[in-house]
């Protein structure tokens, strides 16, 4: 998952990349991230498949890596050797752990990396679990998108010193990085109460999500005290008539008040009261409608490919060199095997043998003529 959407990322904003597929072929592709790549199926299970990626790193840029410890080394292709070959080449090794300590050889997964940060620690209503939102934060923020700033922050470094590096991209580091703010703020009594009772993790009721007549959502996040004025005008309640905003004992009898007031109308009605105000209230949108709203609409922040399906643009927005994502489908596994080796310098005959010794597999049907 990770490897994927920093190597989309990059081809999203201009970049060729080739995205290096196991052979003999699995079943199904499991890279839904695949937007503009391309696809060579390489066997490196075999000392000429490790050769061919080597040859391409000779004068490849970067290289993302996503395979686990040491892997990579295993196969003879350790940045040790590839960037000895090609001093020029950014070598990003993609984890969960990182590359040292006590569980960088050990297996793990998004909420693992998460509870190790810390990170997870914070997430969960009163009286509940932590629990971890998808697999959003160690997974794609802190290991995709860093990973992704790391090679183009590589990049530039390069253009001074002419020289490639090693990027070790942990995605407990990377996650634990984007929590800076909760770790600075400590201080300021945002966190003080246990999980679940503060301003920002569900605790407050001008901060939070209510279901509407109609089973949808509206989410409020109305802090600032002029916004959470327009916010209990829009409930057609009495500032007057209410407890503190800020008295925290008070706070769960005012979510009940406000959840049955919600209760009253539908997602439509609470949006005509509330849009065009800085009440600082929105719809919770499903995936089947958040492109189709007016604002996103009004931005083009949704995409559609050739095949019909939607998927966000790319983000953020440069004013002269915007991100021209490809609108064609996913490449399907080796379809460009031919193709991007003969790029590379391979000879046809070369190509040929490849095939004949099973070392790549292209997808493209091959002609009886």
């Amino acid at each position: 998952a990770p490897a994927p959407l920093g190597g989309m990322i990059l081809a999203d904003f201009g970049a060729q990349v080739v995205r290096v597929d196991r052979t003999p072929r699995s079943a199904m592709a499991t890279d839904v991230q695949g937007r503009g790549k391309r696809s060579l199926a390489l066997d490196l299970k075999r000392p000429r498949g490790t050769e061919v990626l080597r040859q391409l790193c000779r004068v490849a840029d970067v290289l993302i890596e996503p395979f686990r410890h040491g892997v990579m080394e295993k196969l003879g292709l350790g940045p040790e050797v590839l960037l000895r070959e090609n001093p020029r080449l950014i070598y990003a090794r993609l984890t969960g752990f990182g590359q040292s300590g006590k569980y960088a050889k050990c297996a793990g997964h998004d909420i693992n990396y998460l509870s190790l940060s810390g990170v997870l620690s914070k997430l969960g209503r009163k009286d509940e679990n932590p629990y971890a939102p998808l697999n959003l934060l160690a997974d794609f923020a802190g290991g995709g998108v860093l990973c992704a700033m790391g090679i183009v922050i590589a990049l530039y470094e390069r253009t001074q010193s002419g020289r490639g590096q090693i990027i070790d991209a942990s995605m407990v580091e990377g996650v634990a990085y984007l929590s800076s703010f909760l770790w600075k703020s400590q201080n300021l009594g945002l966190w003080n109460r246990p999980r679940g009772e503060n301003l920002l993790d569900s605790g407050a009721p001008f901060y939070e999500t209510y279901k509407t007549s109609d089973g949808k959502f509206m989410a409020v996040g109305a802090i600032e005290p002029q916004f959470y004025k327009q916010f209990i005008e829009g409930l057609g309640l009495d500032s007057d008539k209410l407890p503190n905003q800020l008295s925290f004992s008070d706070w769960p009898e005012m979510k009940k008040k406000f959840a049955s007031i919600f209760a009253q109308k539908t997602q439509a009605e609470w949006c005509s009261i509330f849009d065009d105000t800085d009440a600082c209230v929105t719809p919770v949108l499903s995936f089947d409608d958040v492109s189709s709203h007016q604002h996103n609409k009004q931005r083009s922040s949704f995409i559609k490919n050739d095949q019909e399906e939607i998927s966000p643009r790319p983000a953020p927005i440069l004013s002269r060199t915007p991100a021209v994502p490809s609108f064609k489908r996913d490449p399907f596994i080796g379809e460009h095997t031919e193709e991007i080796l003969l790029e590379y310098g391979f000879t046809k005959e070369e190509i040929a043998k490849l095939y004949s010794d099973k070392v790549i597999e292209s997808s493209k049907p091959k002609s009886n003529l």
